[in-house]
């Protein structure tokens, strides 16, 4: 048995109305069973492959607030999450989680927004918020908030951060991972997913497997265009 605080994801299809969406996303049909071997998982695929779904699934199961928060966020803007986090069961570890966070870049206003309402929360984050930018924002929620062992599962954070806020993102999640926290993370940042020791799970062909940085789409397009620039551009706008 792993150190992790998530070590084993499943489904129970039975739980899941028979007309549902959910059996419709080629990755996530066939998928029973899901387990977690490193302190940082990325999910990657094509837009529509099931990532977010199966991300948003995994927080709400663990006790997570959908819109994004800490385990005490109790609120809905609007109600939108699938009902796959009813049938999911989670493998837990041995260990105790010290701290948690789902952040998500689609709803961190809203999150941010109500944080007045939770100033007795060891981990909520003050109003300024709303005076920062939106990069400057999110990653003081990281910087501030996160603590080693704890479990954190990120969605898309790269919409908010330029390269070099990416960079320091890297090196947080990597700080707080080798100080016993856990990470899952929906992503298509280049940047974030060269972390060493990563684990990478794509979505693409129809299943859910693990492949190397150097495989991933976001890996190969940007190499590509950074190498072919002129010759790709050229191409791609005279069509």
């Amino acid at each position: 048995m792993n150190s992790l605080f998530i070590q084993k994801i499943m489904i129970d299809w039975r739980r899941i109305s028979p007309d549902s969406y959910l059996r419709k996303i080629d990755a996530l049909r066939n998928l029973e069973e899901l387990e977690l071997a490193r302190p940082v998982t990325f999910f990657v695929g094509e837009n529509g492959t099931g990532k977010s779904t199966l991300l948003e699934g995994v927080a709400v199961a663990y006790g997570f607030n959908p819109e994004g928060g800490t385990r005490n966020y109790s609120f809905s803007t609007y109600d939108s999450h699938s009902e796959l986090c009813d049938a999911l069961t989670i493998g837990k570890g041995y260990r105790r989680v010290k701290g948690g966070y789902f952040l998500r870049a689609e709803s961190f206003y809203n999150v941010a927004t109500k944080e007045e309402e939770y100033a007795a929360d060891p981990y909520a984050v003050p109003e300024e918020l709303h005076r920062k930018s939106h990069g400057e924002s999110f990653l003081a929620i990281v910087q501030k908030h996160f603590r080693p062992e704890g479990l954190y599962i990120l969605d898309e954070p790269e919409a908010a951060l330029s390269p070099q806020r990416q960079l320091t993102l890297l090196m947080e999640i990597n700080r707080l991972a080798e100080q016993g926290a856990q990470f899952l993370i929906v992503s298509h940042s280049p940047i974030l997913l060269g972390m060493p020791q990563a684990e990478i799970l794509s979505f693409g062909e129809g299943k859910l497997h693990e492949i190397t940085y150097e495989q991933t789409d976001s890996y190969q397009v940007t190499e590509m265009f950074i190498n072919n620039r002129e010759y790709l551009l050229g191409k791609l706008l005279r069509e």
